[in-house]
């Protein structure tokens, strides 16, 4: 087996995530292909490159040798690969790379987005690591990227990478069966919960961390489990677990959404560009080729999404309400907007019409 520059990349990716189940998400393949490859590499290379501990991977003493001269060859292949792709679109026409973590306001984003570059090839990229978004928008391969921080675990941010806050603590909420003794109250207390199974997806970067510090501070140690929020909903009906939630998210059949007392649990939401690019108006119908973007204009669009998202959403636009939240002046702004141009309403959900 001769090494490849995919190699190379896998090896890197292993060591930059810690974990080789991350590591595969962020290469688009499986853990056991990945594993696979992993033995077939340190066999050719005669060593063991990396040690699995109890917090995960860590490159061995050969394995930080091998990353040392891996790095600037991956690095070279990527910024040869971005100059290639750079000039086919220029050639091929306008191109707008966006990336998300997981977001019900992403589809009100993409409709505005096309509704202002109609001529663009819009893309979206969707990835539940946030960390693997940044390093994206760092190396070129997305002009931005809206993603979570949970608080209390940092998301390392590349040089040269600049953060725009929509929101700085966003509630986070719990689902849980609708035959839970705690899904009749409005709020629910973490101690409501001290005798429940939770279920996080552990790569989710900062979401096993963050709760247990949650938890811990509520003098509560329930067990805590992995598993994936996409395959959650029916372990959440069933009463098996429960799951933290983001406060749009839709209560589903046999499943309550609830805000938690005091809002223990939160994180926040930012729009990542590169630094380096300065804001400019976009052309009309097109965004400016060599990825030159009015980064104002696409923050006010995802705004204006997840604002309307919020406040579609019965749980949220009730728990805004009840917080008196400085996020209602937005949406005051708006229905000025639309009471002074109907046009304006379309698409805006009150009290009496919201899901």
């Amino acid at each position: 087996m001769e090494l490849e520059v995919r190699h190379l990349r896998a090896l890197c990716a292993i060591a930059d995530t810690g974990s080789l189940r991350k590591a595969a998400r962020q290469l688009g393949m499986t853990q056991p292909s990945l594993t696979t490859q992993l033995r077939r590499i340190e066999n050719t290379i005669g060593g063991r490159l990396f040690s699995r501990e109890v917090t995960g991977s860590r490159p061995t003493p050969l394995g930080r040798s091998v990353l040392c001269r891996a790095r600037p060859i991956v690095a070279e292949m990527s910024a040869l690969l971005t100059e290639v792709r750079l000039e086919a679109g220029e050639a091929a026409g306008a191109r707008l790379r966006i990336g998300s973590t997981g977001s019900r306001a992403v589809v009100g984003w993409l409709r505005r987005l096309r509704t202002r570059y109609p001529d663009t090839d819009t893309t979206i990229h969707i990835d539940v690591s946030a960390n693997a978004l940044l390093q994206m928008v760092a190396a070129n391969q997305l002009d931005v990227a809206f993603v979570h921080e949970v608080e209390g675990a940092p998301l390392h941010v590349p040089e040269g990478v600049r953060r725009r806050v929509l929101v700085e603590r966003e509630p986070q909420f719990v689902a849980l069966s609708d035959t839970h003794p705690a899904a009749v109250r409005q709020t629910v207390h973490l101690a409501d919960l001290a005798t429940d199974q939770w279920m996080v997806d552990p790569s989710v970067d900062g979401e096993g961390p963050g709760l247990r510090r949650v938890l811990a501070a509520a003098g509560v140690s329930p067990r805590v489990v992995y598993g994936d929020y996409l395959t959650a909903a029916d372990l959440v009906a069933s009463g098996e677990v429960v799951t933290p939630c983001q406060p749009t998210a839709r209560s589903r059949q046999g499943v309550a959404v609830r805000p938690l007392c005091g809002d223990p649990l939160t994180v926040r939401l930012f729009l990542a560009s590169r630094a380096t690019v300065p804001p400019r108006a976009g052309h009309p119908g097109g965004v400016p080729a060599g990825g030159l973007l009015d980064v104002d204009a696409l923050f006010g669009d995802l705004e204006d999404a997840y604002f309307e998202i919020a406040w579609a959403s019965d749980a949220y636009r009730q728990w805004l309400v009840r917080n008196e939240s400085p996020l209602l002046r937005f949406q005051e702004a708006r229905l000025t907007d639309a009471l002074a141009d109907p046009l304006l309403g379309v698409g805006l959900a009150g009290p009496a019409d919201a899901s």
